[in-house]
């Protein structure tokens, strides 16, 4: 009894710190990107942190890298769920892809487009193509990017074969990607494939445990490959060989 008391005050906090901050990223969004630019990302990145809180999500992090990661890089990852969304940009100080729906939720949206999200048009070939084109630009400047080489949320399972594009571009611009998987203990609960998503938020948040692990893996440098196919191909049977060892 007290414990369950304890949870739930823990979450109350959480979601009363989720809409303080929220009321005050919300407006600012509106302000001049000119004047917002310097502070809104990272005031972004630190109200993911407060979102996973407020679902009273155990993420956990493990550093199974055996080398420092680089400081400039590519971050990718499996697309089981919705809350990689929160997650990923809540431990990882990157500029992430979305699809351009997303630009349009009403709140949350706004917030994204703000902090750094980068949209686009996933299933036509012009939307692919602004999209390489951005993600091209934003490494040059020297920012981090991430994103999902399944090509959207496709469950618990790996989703084969993975796009290439991340890969041509991570052989343009000479950048490591940093490869994490992801890993839910109640993987149903969190899998997001048809469900309306405000159902798949209340799946999540009424979840009767909601630990994730986040397994990040040491950089894949461009370097070592001729090719995007080569370079796609060996980025794909990693996450296959992973799948085997934390969902099989």
């Amino acid at each position: 009894m007290i414990l369950s008391l304890a949870r739930f005050f823990r979450l109350l906090i959480g979601i009363l710190d989720l809409v303080l901050l929220t009321l005050i990223l919300y407006p600012l969004s509106f302000l001049p990107k000119k004047w917002t630019k310097s502070f809104y990302p990272r005031l972004f990145h630190y109200w993911c942190k407060v979102f996973v809180s407020a679902f009273g999500i155990e993420l956990r992090l493990h550093q199974k890298n055996k080398r420092p990661l680089p400081h400039h890089y590519i971050v990718i990852s499996n697309h089981p769920s919705a809350f990689e969304d929160i997650g990923m940009p809540s431990l990882f100080n990157a500029r992430f892809l979305a699809k351009r729906e997303v630009e349009h939720w009403w709140i949350g949206g706004r917030i994204a487009k703000a902090g750094g999200t980068l949209f686009f048009h996933r299933e036509s070939k012009e939307g692919r193509n602004e999209g390489t084109q951005k993600m091209i630009e934003v490494l040059e400047k020297g920012h981090n990017i991430g994103l999902y080489p399944e090509g959207g949320c496709k469950g618990r399972r790996i989703n084969t074969p993975f796009r290439y594009g991340i890969f041509d571009i991570s052989l343009k611009t000479n950048t490591p990607i940093i490869p994490v998987f992801l890993h839910y203990e109640i993987q149903e609960d969190f899998e997001w494939l048809t469900q309306h998503l405000l159902h798949k938020i209340w799946t999540i948040l009424t979840s009767q445990n909601k630990r994730a692990h986040y397994y990040v893996y040491d950089a894949i440098y461009p370097s070592q490959f001729n090719n995007k196919e080569e370079y796609c191909q060996y980025v794909q049977d990693l996450y296959l060989d992973l799948q085997k060892r934390y969902l099989d």
